[in-house]
């Protein structure tokens, strides 16, 4: 250590960062929390702004690569970012703090917005107004949060290929687990050069998720095969059964928060019915009117199965492995991911998650576009989705779709 700095060695490369008080440390992150609108890129953006461009806390080609493990690793990158860096400042309790400090502002805003939903509920028209045509303003969100992350993924015609293996079997309620195994085992042995095995478990598949959809039918919501609507919320999850469902979630989230849909809610409309669809496309778009992370949905999925421990514990379990993989194993991670083989299985794997998030929106439009004036919210929110890029488009999108419900009376 040197004029109040700390030197700190990763992937043979040495860096220098200000070794700051603790209090301090939190109050920056916390601060970043505070401004942490637009998604990831904008959140990942501002971190860089300030820490590499204009503290030049590590070089920019040091944090191109730091950023590449974390878009590998499950989580979201720019929380898993500010954990790294608290941690090389003043080590793992470092780290804690500035995670706790960029998620806090998020994590208390969704807490206030989930008990005033819960205890004023949408017995007024106009609110029934409000979230339907912010429920058609979420589902055009979730659609670009596929066609991005797909942008990325969907690269080759074995990827596109397990994708869409993925999003039949999602339909014809095959476990999760079983698609993305199957989809990383697939295009492993594809890039390793193995194509007739590649081909022999790609049909395999393909015939036993045919006759899923044969028994089944293809059912975008269900699991095992069951329809799950709008219908009346009777599940009473424990709280180890929540905190099971957050970690699995969390370790998931592969290519952004959109990826824990599909898994939330499993657990939460299909399996646990402790909310309905509407319910949970409600937590969605609150989730975009606040700075924070899109996984703060969380959040609110578990305030409504187990009110304020409930949402403790969720959201505990989803962010327990985005601090766990920077405290703990970054290093060893950073070596690890580099292999070959590691790389194409994890490839192969997102791309499953892909197919998967897309047939669980198929499920969630259909839950929310339920008229012609919803669908045209829709339409709408998607062309401006596509057309514009702005750090507060999100919020903008959520604000002008409320605005549309009042005036439309969306119901």
């Amino acid at each position: 250590m040197k004029n109040g700095e700390v030197e700190a060695v990763g992937s043979g490369e040495q860096v220098r960062v200000p070794r700051e008080p603790l209090g301090r440390l939190f109050l920056r992150f916390l601060h970043f929390g505070l401004l942490a609108w637009g998604g990831p890129v904008a959140q990942i953006a501002m971190i860089r702004q300030d820490l590499v461009e204009k503290e030049k806390w590590v070089t920019r080609e040091h944090f191109n690569r730091v950023l590449g493990v974390y878009q590998v690793l499950p989580g979201p990158e720019a929380h898993e970012l500010c954990v790294y860096f608290g941690m090389l400042s003043r080590g793992r309790v470092g780290g804690l703090l500035a995670g706790l400090g960029f998620m806090l502002p998020g994590l208390v805003l969704m807490l206030g917005l989930s008990w005033l939903y819960l205890r004023y509920g949408l017995e007024s028209p106009r609110l029934v107004a409000v979230f339907g045509a912010v429920q058609a303003a979420v589902a055009a969100l979730i659609v670009r949060g596929v066609t991005r992350i797909g942008q990325h993924v969907l690269v080759d015609r074995w990827t596109w290929g397990v994708a869409v293996l993925a999003a039949l079997a999602q339909g014809a309620g095959v476990h999760f687990a079983f698609s993305l195994v199957a989809a990383g085992l697939i295009v492993m042995l594809a890039r390793k050069g193995l194509r007739l095995p590649a081909l022999a478990l790609a049909g395999v598949c393909a015939v036993a998720v045919g006759g899923f959809l044969v028994l089944h039918g293809f059912v975008p919501m269900g699991a095992g095969g069951a329809e799950v609507g709008q219908g009346a919320v009777g599940g009473h999850p424990s709280l180890p059964g929540l905190l099971w469902s957050g970690l699995r979630s969390g370790l998931l989230t592969f290519g952004g928060a959109y990826t824990a849909i599909p898994f939330l809610q499993r657990d939460a409309v299909v399996t646990g019915a402790w909310m309905t669809n509407a319910q949970f496309l409600d937590g969605l778009a609150l989730s975009g009117l606040i700075p924070a992370p899109l996984i703060i949905f969380s959040t609110f999925v578990g305030y409504l199965g187990g009110g304020l421990p409930g949402a403790l514990v969720l959201t505990a379990g989803v962010f327990f492995p985005a601090f766990a993989f920077s405290l703990v194993g970054h290093d060893f991670f950073e070596r690890v991911l580099s292999h070959p083989r590691l790389q194409s299985f994890l490839d192969g794997l997102t791309a499953g998650v892909v197919g998967l998030i897309a047939a669980t929106t198929v499920g969630l439009m259909r839950a929310g576009l339920t008229n012609l004036a919803t669908v045209a919210i829709f339409a709408v929110a998607v062309g401006v989705l596509f057309r514009w890029n702005s750090k507060f488009l999100v919020p903008l999108v959520i604000a002008g779709a409320t605005l549309a419900g009042l005036l439309l009376q969306v119901g």
